[in-house]
């Protein structure tokens, strides 16, 4: 845990023989406007693309669930972020020196997150059957007419308290003005922290860890919360007879897995210029590879307790969700999804080389990510009737938007990341850890 009683001197400059010094500047390289001008053009590129599929009836509903999954991901990176710095807020360690900035850029997101959302809200009757029929009157007849079964018609009743369209309306707000606090608190201590007359000493180093520790613990148990409410009211209610005592968690990790694969992946690349070119040591590298290692386990964890516990229990009520995403072509979504977000970052993290070795680093974070999008459709298309237990593409031409739109979505998304980070200097300089990592790294 960070504390003011570990080693530093007076000032931040580096006190140990053969310390490396600082670059005189710490501002963003300029290699991170060349990637906001990539990212802009494959946002372009893909949006024209998936206007391909607005001409097609099927098309245009799988755009809006393809946008879903697009803007799930870009949540759960702003959200992420946050819940990661504050997380490294209350625990400290020299891992969050390093990622401070892209976790503080990733959780500046969050206003545009929260603009975001305003498509799914607009049409939340295409996705959602609680919003399409959000009174007992409209469910019966639902009912009548075979679009509801009518245990979805009672559960939708049932929860008509939580999920109807103005009270989904309130709590979504609700979350994201909670949410934008803590963003802009969080972001503004951190440059007031960094311009502290008293930056360096002991009582300063104290003053902020304190200040910072009693809102992030606090602001940890909130976020865990208000993710859950989040979780349900935006995924879980797809199907609206689908019940997880661990849905929350299971998004809480899924989103530390893909952060921290978007963060090294961030820094990795940044070391090829200063001033992350002296601080990223192969020791950091290597913790770092070692939490992503963490997150990998605990998710398959997780995942795979939820399903024995519901494969042992066998009732009627809760296995569909399952059948449904095993039958027809989901088998092999699933077996996809298996290999891709848990066996093969499993396997490769395991090895001391690879965590150590940033070109394949780069290669397993940019895998990762998309291993997270891989899981996010296998949890979203087959809540749906035409898409549930049966996958195909005869005929099915609007699922390729699931490729097109979340690209274009992501990209863009990762254009104000990227603004985000280019707005402040990418090495915190009141921080304890910083003379560490300006120290010789001893061969281990």
């Amino acid at each position: 845990m960070a504390s003011g009683h570990e080693q530093y001197g007076s000032s931040h400059q580096p006190v140990h023989s053969g310390s490396r010094v600082l670059p005189t500047t710490l501002g963003s390289p300029e290699v991170i406007a060349a990637w906001r001008t990539r990212s802009l053009v494959v946002g372009v590129v893909f949006t024209v693309l998936s206007l391909a599929f607005a001409f097609d009836a099927n098309g245009r509903e799988h755009i809006l669930r393809a946008y879903l999954m697009g803007y799930m991901t870009c949540f759960g990176f702003a959200g992420g972020g946050l819940v990661l710095l504050m997380l490294q807020y209350v625990s400290g360690g020299k891992w969050g020196l390093l990622l401070r900035r892209p976790l503080e850029a990733m959780a500046g997101t969050m206003p545009l997150v929260a603009l975001m959302i305003i498509p799914v809200g607009l049409f939340m009757g295409h996705l959602y059957q609680w919003a399409r029929y959000d009174n007992p009157v409209l469910t019966h007849q639902a009912v009548k007419d075979g679009t509801m079964s009518l245990e979805q018609a009672l559960t939708a009743n049932a929860k008509h308290t939580m999920l109807s369209p103005w009270s989904a309306i309130a709590q979504t707000c609700f979350i994201f003005a909670i949410l934008l606090f803590f963003v802009f608190t969080l972001r503004r201590w951190s440059l007031q922290r960094d311009a502290d007359p008293a930056r360096g000493t002991e009582a300063s180093f104290e003053r902020w860890r304190t200040k910072f520790e009693n809102l992030c613990g606090i602001g940890i148990l909130i976020y865990v919360i208000l993710l859950t409410d989040g979780a349900i009211l935006w995924i879980m209610s797809l199907d609206v007879t689908w019940y997880s005592s661990i849905w929350g968690f299971q998004f809480l990790v899924g989103q530390g897995y893909a952060v921290l694969a978007l963060s090294i992946l961030t820094v990795v690349l940044l070391s090829q210029v200063e001033p992350m070119k002296t601080l990223l040591r192969k020791t950091e590298q290597h913790d770092l590879g070692k939490l992503a290692f963490a997150f990998v386990m605990l998710n398959i964890y997780l995942s795979f307790a939820e399903f024995l516990i519901i494969w042992s229990g066998n009732v009627p009520d809760e296995i569909p969700w399952y059948l449904n995403r095993i039958h027809g072509g989901w088998w092999y979504i699933c077996s996809l999804d298996f290999i891709c977000h848990w066996l093969i970052p499993f396997c490769l993290l395991l090895s001391r080389d690879l965590k150590r070795s940033k070109s394949r680093m780069k290669a397993l974070c940019v895998f990762m990510i998309f291993a997270r999008m891989v899981d996010l459709f296998w949890l979203i298309e087959p809540n749906f009737k035409d898409a549930a237990g049966n996958l195909h593409l005869s005929g099915n031409f609007g699922i390729l938007a699931y490729i097109t739109v979340p690209v274009a979505v992501i990209a863009f998304w990762g254009a104000y990341y990227l603004t985000q980070l280019n707005q402040r200097p990418l090495v915190n300089v009141n921080d304890p850890h910083l003379e560490e990592m300006l120290e010789p790294e001893h061969a281990h």
